[in-house]
């Protein structure tokens, strides 16, 4: 087989095979030093193969650590149940956390206390770190030198971004909330206060020893868990 004349079917191999994202400079090291491609040349046939696998079950994207194949989100939810094991389910809580980290890191966590008007359950920063989604980027210069955190690459590939620049905006976010008020959708129930709430927010955030199959969970703010607040790994199995 003459690469130059198959380069496109060497890539499309390449990353079926890797199972993960594979950057430019990882995909040139598959050939030797005189039939290695320009990186041109593998932008274009990257290019080619994303648009043969458009109306597929699976695509072809380019993430932060690169290009890989992963299943499209129409077939997602279909495709996890090939996976006995249940994916872990995040608090609201949690998924808030998340996003404020998003979109003003670098930030304290007492900043992040601050604008949800709670406290931040040492779980959920321990979670979000232990997942890798986000890092102590620095310390803010101030009493105590809080540390500054910011997201990482995998939050990106895992969330199926290339950059930040990926995330939606703020703008349409609030779209979102505003179409849902439309659609006179239920409000959780804020007028019964749980018992030991601090304790209960901790446990949401250990899969491993909480009852998968529970439909809500309750956090430290009388939140009820939602839908929304839940986060399925099944892009990540892709």
């Amino acid at each position: 087989m003459n690469p130059s004349d198959n380069l496109k079917q060497i890539v499309e191999a390449a990353l079926l095979a890797s199972g993960k994202a594979m950057t430019l400079d990882r995909l040139q090291d598959l050939f030797d030093e005189m039939e290695r491609p320009e990186k041109k040349a593998l932008r274009a046939v990257l290019q080619e193969l994303a648009e043969d696998y458009q109306d597929r079950g699976i695509e072809v994207r380019e993430v932060a650590s690169g290009w890989r194949i992963q299943v499209t989100k129409a077939c997602a939810p279909w495709v996890s149940r090939l996976w006995e094991e249940k994916p872990p389910r995040y608090s609201r809580a949690l998924m808030e956390t998340l996003a404020l980290i998003a979109y003003r890191q670098p930030i304290t966590r007492g900043e992040i206390e601050d604008i949800r008007g709670v406290s931040v359950s040492s779980n959920i920063m321990r979670t979000l770190l232990e997942r890798e989604w986000v890092r102590v980027v620095g310390h803010r210069d101030v009493p105590g030198r809080p540390s500054l955190y910011g997201t990482t690459r995998e939050f990106l590939d895992y969330f199926g971004l290339k950059n930040l620049d990926d995330l939606p905006t703020l703008a349409e976010i609030r779209d979102l909330d505003v179409i849902n008020e439309e659609l006179n959708l239920p409000e959780p129930d804020k007028d019964a206060a749980p018992e030991g709430e601090e304790a209960q927010e901790n446990a949401a955030e250990e899969p491993a020893a909480q009852d998968t199959d529970a439909e809500t969970e309750t956090e430290t703010e009388t939140e009820t868990e939602t839908e929304t607040g839940e986060v399925r790994d099944s892009d990540e199995k892709a």
